[in-house]
């Protein structure tokens, strides 16, 4: 393997809330644990390498912060869909801006998670093992969109398969993705100098060149787009277009959840600056520990010593259902023309006129 044994992990893990948990076995013989990915291949995988090959029908492939969790839960309360556990991260693993987290430097030399090595496929297929028979299989990993990587290896892998992407305002987005990268301890900066240190913020929300790409290299009647707007005013009838995508029944939830994942804020920011500057050094150690890089014990202690800090910060600290202060008018105006240019030609692409939906698109 080029890089360390694979994660099984979502950026949005609560780390403080998951205590011990217990290794899985499925049915292929692979052995993980929750966060930190396999431990094993054994012999049951072995035995099925003959055996037809779980994949999955539909991929639900971004972007961030756009409700992509909210529907992963829906779709898993349908009678015949099973989605995978979390986010899987395997076609862009080894993409440097959507997960500089997951590289790393040993000895001077570059470790990374290669796609096309034979263990990181097996651990793969595992995700998927344990699908009912018949069942539409779903993946959610909603950083393929900002991937120039993904498309392709997609198609090469799984040529069938359907994507769904969720869109939302760019610029409500992309301060988002800021309150969650100060959630998780990965900034202690303003949004503003945040911007020109994560170019994955605006990755993110440039969605118009990675959705004509999957379009091109899949064909449109692959290709479903759910604008997270439309789905927040009219939960039913967005649903209703995603099971018909998905070729299933309807699936009628009067009780449907209203936002999985919602981003909870510090009551005064200064605070959770100060912290982020504390735990901004043990992010590092969270991700070795969570991509199975470090099974040392200072390594160990690093990633126990995160989730502590993790777990304090979010029972005192991320106490807020709202932001402690708006985004400042002058850089809204900057993201609202650049992400307009960035995302030329949106509206036509998916025919829908957003600036009708997102104030100051006008693309």
């Amino acid at each position: 393997m080029s890089g360390a044994r694979p994660h099984l992990g979502h950026h949005d893990t609560d780390l403080a809330a998951t205590g011990n948990l217990p290794l899985i076995a499925t049915r292929s013989g692979c052995v993980f644990h929750p966060l930190c990915g396999v431990i094993g291949v054994g012999e049951g995988h072995a035995a099925r390498k003959g055996a037809r090959r779980m994949a999955p029908n539909f991929i639900i492939g971004g972007a961030p912060k756009c409700g992509t969790t909210t529907l992963h839960q829906v779709l898993d309360q349908h009678p015949d869909i099973w989605v995978a556990r979390n986010e899987v991260y395997h076609f862009d693993a080894d993409d440097p801006v959507a997960h500089g987290d997951f590289l790393k430097i040993e000895q001077g030399e570059l470790c990374w998670r290669d796609p096309n090595d034979p263990q990181v496929r097996a651990w793969y297929d595992a995700r998927f093992a344990d699908a009912p028979e018949g069942a539409l299989i779903g993946e959610d990993t909603t950083t393929y969109l900002m991937s120039a990587v993904a498309p392709a290896r997609i198609k090469a892998a799984n040529p069938e398969v359907k994507l769904i992407f969720m869109l939302r305002d760019p610029v409500k987005r992309a301060f988002s993705q800021y309150w969650h990268l100060l959630r998780s301890g990965r900034t202690s900066d303003s949004f503003e100098k945040t911007l020109t240190r994560h170019p994955s913020i605006l990755l993110g929300s440039t969605y118009a060149p990675a959705l004509r790409e999957f379009r091109d290299v899949f064909g449109p009647e692959q290709v479903h787009v759910v604008i997270f707007e439309d789905f927040n005013a009219n939960r039913q009838a967005v649903l209703d277009g995603v099971t018909a995508f998905l070729g299933v029944s309807d699936l009628v939830r009067d009780d449907m959840p209203a936002w999985h994942n919602r981003t909870k804020y510090p009551a005064q920011m200064k605070t959770l600056l100060r912290l982020n500057r504390v735990g901004r050094v043990l992010v590092r150690a969270r991700y070795a520990r969570h991509l199975g890089q470090d099974r040392k014990l200072s390594a160990r202690l690093a990633h126990a010593a995160y989730r502590r800090w993790f777990g304090f910060v979010s029972r005192r600290v991320l106490t807020e259902d709202q932001p402690p202060s708006p985004m400042r008018a002058k850089t809204r105006a900057y993201l609202c023309q650049h992400l307009s240019d960035r995302n030329a030609g949106l509206s036509a692409l998916i025919d829908k006129d957003l600036s009708r939906v997102w104030p100051g698109f006008s693309q």
